[in-house]
């Protein structure tokens, strides 16, 4: 073997571990990527049961029904579409009504979202980025009183 022969197995060789360990990062990291989606998104995209992601939006007003224990149902909506929420667990303490809110979970086979975990706002004018944008995508966004757009962090 000539030394250029040499050098080029040594780096197809190398090219070829180098995608290998990439190939095993993002099979391990399969599970524990979640993607955000608004109601819109989730009924547009048909999204199957039982695929984790993040379900964005606004708690619909007059849908919070607590149950037995820490079982809470109600309905996230980005004004166009509703999808219900199912969540056995404690609330942020500022969870309520018509503010924004993100749950993370999955559907299940009757279209409703399962989260086992949700995340409130921590302001008056604070929305999370994902929310925001895609309410503004939608033509949905409001302006807050002091006219400012209350897009969260950075906006």
């Amino acid at each position: 073997m000539t030394r250029k022969q040499r050098r080029s197995v040594f780096i197809f060789s190398g090219l070829g571990v180098l995608a290998f360990a990439v190939g095993l990062v993002l099979f391990a990291l399969e599970d524990s990527i979640v993607f955000f989606y608004s109601p819109s998104d989730v009924v547009e995209k048909k999204l199957p049961p039982n695929q984790r992601f993040r379900l964005g939006g606004l708690v619909e007003a007059g849908s919070i029904e607590r149950g037995e224990g820490t079982l809470v149902r109600f309905k996230v909506t980005d004004n166009a579409k509703t999808i219900p929420v199912i969540y056995d667990g404690v609330l942020p303490d500022l969870f309520r009504e018509e503010q924004g809110v993100v749950a993370e979970g999955k559907l299940d086979a009757s279209g409703q979202f399962i989260a086992d975990n949700v995340l409130a706002k921590h302001d008056e004018n604070y929305m999370p980025r994902e929310v925001a944008e895609s309410l503004k995508k939608k033509g949905l966004w409001k302006k807050t009183d002091t006219g400012e757009s209350g897009g969260g962090e950075g906006s």
